[in-house]
């Protein structure tokens, strides 16, 4: 028989962020998160996100041995101002029993009848800053700190319970020796002349963080033409300011400035430390720190994270002055490999972005959905 306890104390919640430990001890695919910062992306009283959202954190068990979780979300900004009555769920992980799934998609679904939500989607995080999608394709390849893992079996479980595919996600990758300047440079001198624009470059966090703001206001609208788009509040700036920024090279952050020093395009790539997490096995002391610091100074991998561009420079050019910047600090620092992270598939201009780089699909994943 399974039964299902909601996570409410530290103590419980701990183990709610330590069960895939469990249940991926023995893949050399899974990338551990660090547990203390899972749990404070989870604290009511610490992440700005519950201001605007309700959560319920679930593990099921069975004779006493917790073998599945699951955290059901109400974004209200999504269902109250968009009216997107969407019941979410996500960090969605379990044995592969179908009692044990049905148990939390049955308690995901009561919490989203009772307040009467039209349908149920995931897996999802709070916002759009976090992960999303359970992996469909790519099964045997190393994860990032910033997606999911999961085993083939989930497929079998979201399809068997009536799921139906809502988004389908791709991640890419390209050997950094595909990045011929002959692709950009050229682009990069026209779209100068023509526009004005310039490139703003970083070598320290604190030179980074006055432009941080102005960074989100732009994510906001570059995506929000987006399905599923929730805009980044204020609160929630200052938050991803101290969570994030310090966490990446300021030399992998670049920012694109028009004439006026108005942002008007910015990437931010992070290093690689999917090993790193790997030999920290979810805790920063007393080795895992010096694990992740050494990864963001060597790592000869690197992931785009993200990339926002004004609408109205849209399909001008202005990526062709990034890429130059970019080109130039990966072939400084010997970068070997470029990995791109979820992308919707629905997103035809990203992919046009890429398409001289010759990238690769390596892995699939997707949300599913199911009417309530």
């Amino acid at each position: 028989m399974v039964t299902l306890k909601e996570a409410k104390t530290k103590s419980e919640l701990k183990d709610f962020v330590k069960f895939p430990f469990t249940l991926y001890k023995d893949s050399p695919y899974w990338v551990p998160p660090i547990i203390n910062d899972e749990l404070e992306s989870f604290d009511k009283s610490k992440n700005p996100v519950f201001k605007d959202a309700d959560a319920w954190f679930f593990l099921a068990y069975r004779n006493d041995k917790i073998v599945g979780r699951v955290v059901a979300i109400i974004n209200r900004l999504e269902v109250n101002q968009q009216q997107v009555k969407k019941m979410r769920f996500g960090w969605f992980d379990f044995v592969d029993d179908h009692e044990v799934t049905e148990a939390l998609f049955n308690k995901v679904s009561e919490i989203g009848k009772e307040h009467k939500l039209s349908y149920m989607e995931g897996p999802v995080g709070f916002s759009n800053l976090d992960k999303v999608g359970v992996l469909t394709e790519g099964f045997e390849e190393i994860g990032t700190m910033i997606t999911w893992y999961n085993h083939p079996y989930y497929v079998n479980h979201f399809e068997r319970f009536g799921f139906v595919k809502e988004k389908e996600y791709m991640e890419n990758k390209f050997p950094f020796s595909n990045a011929e300047p002959k692709f950009f440079e050229k682009a990069n001198e026209l779209v100068r002349k023509r526009y004005g624009v310039k490139e703003l470059n970083f070598s320290t966090t604190k030179e980074v963080m006055p432009w941080v703001d102005q960074m989100f206001d732009l994510f906001n609208e570059t995506y929000s033409s987006l399905s599923s788009f929730v805009r980044i509040t204020d609160i929630q700036k200052e938050y991803f300011k101290k969570k994030y920024i310090s966490f990446i090279n300021p030399e992998y952050i670049k920012f694109i400035l028009d004439k006026d020093d108005k942002l008007i395009a910015f990437g931010i790539v992070m290093p690689s430390f999917s090993k790193a997490l790997q030999k920290a096995k979810g805790k920063l002391f007393p080795f895992g720190i010096f694990h992740l610091l050494s990864a963001k100074k060597n790592s000869k991998e690197v992931i785009f994270y993200l990339i926002g561009v004004l609408p109205e420079y849209q399909n001008k050019g202005v990526t062709a002055v990034m890429f130059n910047e970019y080109y130039k600090t990966f072939k400084a620092k010997g970068i070997e490999k470029c990995v791109r992270t979820p992308e919707l598939e629905e997103n035809v201009a990203i992919r046009q972005l890429w398409k001289h780089f010759d990238p690769k699909i390596y892995k699939r994943r997707r949300t599913y959905k199911k009417e309530l």
